[in-house]
């Protein structure tokens, strides 16, 4: 296309035209393509300025600049009305009837065994204590050796524990959240109480009280002059916050090789003692593997299944029920309705 003064309206005068005729904005931008865009004729004439002389590059210059600010007017316009009319037309077309009955969907919920998580993470905090987490995967040094269990106990045999291949790699799925108590003694220094809520994984079968996968919530006191005495009062105000008022706990004489002393702990729920946990004095040997002065600090700690809380409180008989994600098990808690 030959550059000249003709060629040049005639090239406005046609995208200006075109820009006046499109009825909606997808014309619209058609017509943006063809006579505004990089291969407009437009723009093609604008190429041909750097073959003129330079007595003449200046005047058709300015001829094509307001010609293409035009052009840019224009389509501005078109635009800006073209965008009104389609919000009014989406007003009529798009309007919501709000006689129509309300959907039924069900609402989503939480989980019962959440729940029970959240509602004992939410009264430890009330009571100063902090919320611990860890990994899922863990180093078999946490979760074994740094809490006093020996490599010849029976809780390290492939029955008891899922290992992570390669065997060599020294890495299990966590047996319980006590590995979490360590990480926290590692790296702060006491006072420490924290509570540390999370999925513990066994070789265990699935049956009415037994799982794979399981929750637990373990709490660990670390400070100067602690005390079995601040271990039982410590689980009776928790057992009276899960089991209702008339709950205590009683501590049965057992053996764990993290705790010294050690203890069952059974709780006096609908009139008859239920075992709940464990619980005990943090041995001395953890204590000093963590790099804590055993003669300066003592310490308490406890461990529930979160599943066992729920079927006591809940009057549940079969982990099935719990672990197995049918919706009807939520709804009687009056969960997603």
């Amino acid at each position: 296309m030959t550059l000249s003064i003709p060629a040049i309206e005639s090239a406005a005068e046609a995208a200006i035209a075109a820009i006046a005729v499109a009825s909606n904005l997808d014309d619209l931008k058609t017509v943006k393509i063809e006579h505004v865009g990089d291969k407009s004729p437009i723009a093609r004439l604008n190429q041909g300025l750097g073959a003129l002389e330079p007595s003449q590059r200046a005047e058709f210059g300015k001829i094509l600049g307001e010609a293409k600010s035009a052009i840019g007017a224009a389509f501005a316009k078109r635009q800006e009305q073209l965008e009104i009319e389609r919000d009014a037309r989406v007003l009529l077309e798009e309007v919501v009837d709000v006689t129509l009955p309300a959907s039924n969907a069900h609402r989503g919920g939480l989980h019962p065994l959440t729940v029970i998580k959240n509602e004992i993470s939410d009264y430890f905090l009330s009571q100063g204590y902090s919320i611990a987490e860890g990994p899922e995967i863990e180093a078999g040094w946490l979760n074994f050796d740094a809490l006093n269990i020996p490599a010849d106990h029976p809780a390290r045999t492939m029955q008891d524990t899922f290992f992570i291949e390669p065997i060599e790699s020294g890495l299990v799925l966590r047996t319980h959240t006590s590995p979490v108590q360590v990480r926290t003694m590692l790296n702060e220094k006491p006072p420490i109480y924290i509570v540390s809520p999370g999925r513990t994984f066994r070789a265990d079968e699935l049956d009415v009280t037994h799982s794979p996968v399981f929750s637990q919530v373990e709490g660990l006191v670390v400070d100067k002059g602690i005390s079995m005495a601040h271990l039982k009062g410590a689980l009776d105000d928790f057992a009276m916050k899960m089991f209702g008022p008339d709950a205590i706990t009683r501590l049965r004489p057992s053996f764990f090789p993290f705790t010294e002393p050690s203890a069952e702990v059974d709780v006096w729920f609908n009139n008859r003692w239920i075992e709940w946990g464990g619980c005990g004095m943090v041995n001395p040997k953890v204590l000093e593997t963590c790099g804590i002065d055993s003669e300066e600090y003592t310490g308490f700690a406890f461990g529930m299944g979160l599943e066992r809380t729920l079927m006591v409180r809940q009057g549940i008989k079969d982990m099935h029920d719990i672990v197995e994600g049918d919706i009807r098990f939520s709804r009687s808690f009056g969960l997603g309705l």
